[in-house]
C-alpha cells in the first residue's frame, strides 16, 4: 500500500531537544531525592508524556512527587530552550521536500510544541497538523496519539509511516499498525530495531528510506 501519511514525532525527530530536556528533568529528580544523571534520564523517560513521567518517576521514589515539580520543569525546560534550542540538522529541508502529507504527532504539550517548533522555523511545515497525548487517554508507548494523527489526517493506519526516536514511541506506532522509521543519532540503533523499527542516523537519509517503502512496503 502507498503511503498516505508520514508522521513525525517532535523533541528527538524534528527539534534536538531531548539531552536539553532531560538535563533538566534529571536535576530536578536528584533534587526531590531521585539521584539522576542526563543520560539515565534520556534512557529511562525519553518519549513519555508528562503524566507517564511523572507516574514512573513516583514510583520509583516510591511517593508522589513534589506538587511543583511539574511547573518547575516546564519553567526550566523553556528557559534552556529559549538559550540553546537547534533543530535537527537538515530537517527542515527534508521535510519540505516529502511528496507525502505530514503531520507531527508528540508526547509533548501544544504550547512546547508551539515554542519549539517556531522558535527552530519548522512550525509552518506542519500548521494545522500538530498532535498532543494531551489530546488522547493514553500516551506512548500505546497506539492511541498515532491512531487518533491518523483519523485527523484522514489515513488508514497501516499506509502511515512514523518517525520516531524513542523506545516507547516506536513500540506506540507499532501498536498502531504503522511501519517505523528510527532515527537513531542519539538513542542506539539496537534498542529501536528491538522494538521493530527500521533505522537511520542522518535526516538526509529519509526520503530515499521513504521511497522504498512507497514502492516495496515496510
Amino acid at each position: 500500500m502507498p503511503i498516505e501519511l508520514v508522521i513525525f514525532d517532535c523533541d528527538g525527530v524534528l527539534v534536538d531537544s531531548e539531552v536539553l530536556a532531560n538535563r533538566v528533568l534529571a536535576a530536578l529528580l536528584t533534587d526531590v531525592g531521585l539521584p539522576t544523571t542526563t543520560e539515565e534520564s534520556l534512557a529511562t523517560y525519553m518519549g513519555l508524556s508528562t503524566s507517564s513521567w511523572t507516574a514512573l518517576a513516583a514510583r520509583k521514589l516510591g511517593r508522589p512527587l513534589p506538587d511543583d515539580v511539574v511547573d518547575r520543569y516546564h519553567e526550566e525546560v523553556h528557559e534552556a530552550f529559549d538559550r540553546e534550542l537547534e533543530a535537527v540538522p537538515g530537517v527542515g529541508e527534508v521535510v519540505a521536500g516529502l511528496r507525502w502529507p505530514t503531520c507531527v504527532a508528540s508526547s509533548g504539550e501544544h504550547e512546547r510544541m508551539r515554542r519549539t517548533l517556531g522558535r527552530t522555523g519548522l512550525h509552518g511545515h506542519f500548521d494545522g497538523r500538530i498532535f498532543s497525548a494531551t489530546e488522547v487517554a493514553r500516551g506512548k508507548p500505546h497506539p492511541d496519539l498515532f491512531l487518533h494523527a491518523a483519523t485527523r489526517m484522514g489515513a488508514v493506519p497501516s499506509a502511515c509511516v512514523v518517525v520516531e526516536d524513542s523506545p516507547y514511541g516506536v513500540r506506540g506506532a507499532v501498536a498502531a499498525g504503522m511501519a517505523v522509521l528510527g532515527f537513531a543519532a542519539r538513542t542506539p540503533a539496537a534498542v529501536l530495531e528491538a522494538e521493530g523499527a527500521r533505522t537511520f542516523t542522518a535526516m538526509d537519509e529519509l526520503p530515499a528510506l521513504l521511497d522504498e517503502i512507497d514502492r516495496l512496503g515496510p
